[in-house]
This record gives C-alpha cells, sequence and structure tokens, in this order.
C-alpha cells in the first residue's frame, strides 16, 4: 500500500521516514490505547490521530530522539483525553454492546464494571502517572525499562509506582461505595 507524502505541511521532516515509524511503532501505540480505552474502536482512532498529527507536526526533535517514548506518551495523552470525554458523555460502548446481548453472563458484567472504574480512575490521574501505570502493568516493563524509557532514575519509578498504586487503590475504594477518598 502506498502512502502519500506531504511535504509542503512540513519541510523540516524530509529526513524522518514515517512509514517506518509508522511500522515500527504502531502496534505499540494501539496496544497502549486498548489498554488505557478499553475500546479498540477508540484505540485505533487513537493510532490515526497519533500519526495524522505525525504529518503536521512542525518540531520534530522529541520524536527524533527517541520515538517510542514520543509516541508511548502521545498515546497515553490521547486515551485519557478519550477516558475524559466519555465520563463527560456517561456513556460507553460497552453499554452499547450490554443492549445488544442481554444474556451477557454474570461475570462479563463484572469485568465491564472493573474495567470501567479502572477506566475512571485512570482519567482522574496525571498523564504522567497513568503512562507509568500502563507501561509497569499493561506492557510489563520492569522499573530500569521504564527509567530507560522515560529518562529519569530506576529509584524515581520505583517510588512513583509505590505511591501510583497507593493512590489508585484509594481511588479504587472511594468508587466501591463509601462515598469518600481517603
Amino acid at each position: 500500500m502506498e502512502t502519500a507524502t506531504v511535504p509542503e505541511l512540513n519541510q523540516e521532516l524530509p529526513s524522518l521516514d514515517f512509514d517506518e515509524i509508522f511500522r515500527q511503532h504502531s502496534s505499540m501505540v494501539y496496544r497502549t490505547a486498548r489498554a488505557v480505552t478499553g475500546s479498540p474502536q477508540d484505540a485505533e482512532d487513537i493510532v490515526q490521530t497519533i500519526f495524522l498529527r505525525l504529518v503536521r507536526l512542525e518540531s520534530a526533535g522529541p520524536l527524533r530522539r527517541n520515538p517510542k517514548a514520543y509516541l508511548y506518551r502521545a498515546a497515553v495523552n490521547q486515551s485519557l483525553d478519550v477516558l475524559r470525554a466519555r465520563q463527560r458523555r456517561n456513556f460507553s460502548p460497552s453499554d452499547v454492546e450490554r443492549l445488544k446481548d442481554p444474556d451477557a453472563t454474570g461475570r462479563a458484567r463484572f469485568d465491564d464494571d472493573l474495567h470501567r472504574k479502572l477506566n475512571d480512575a485512570l482519567a482522574q490521574l496525571t498523564p504522567d502517572a497513568a503512562q507509568i501505570l500502563v507501561l509497569r502493568y499493561v506492557h510489563d516493563y520492569s522499573d530500569v525499562e521504564i527509567s530507560k524509557l522515560l529518562e529519569t532514575s530506576r529509584g524515581a519509578i520505583a517510588v512513583r509506582l509505590f505511591r501510583l498504586r497507593a493512590r489508585l487503590k484509594r481511588i479504587l475504594d472511594a468508587r466501591s461505595g463509601d462515598g469518600y477518598e481517603r
């Protein structure tokens, strides 16, 4: 499949090979977006949005330095935006699926509810915090790998993960019915 190039939009980027960047990183962007949003449709839209923005990118500095980190951060940020928009609408794609299949098992409903609670909790975190959690628990990166990707120390990542797990637990506990966050 041939892709069109748009050199008139940005003369600074002729040396970047967008096709190669897409081939190398689109699946990681998709997995990240799907893990955060819980929706394959949203994940596909996020991949498309991110790579379309690359075509219009005016400064390729961060992309040239570390494409994987740049695209990962973009995927997390865009996914969190989708979650926040979904909260404002207060209706999710999984609600549509339930309407189509009223005989869904109790287990599937439990999984949907749990995933929705996790999505809501992630949406309350900063993009940096959500990014670290997704790297650790979705992509199964070690503290060392996360620290290299985010260009920080392993100790700082370990401390952030400890605090983020505690914060996530408080958010989930508050949403489970006791009505307040500790």
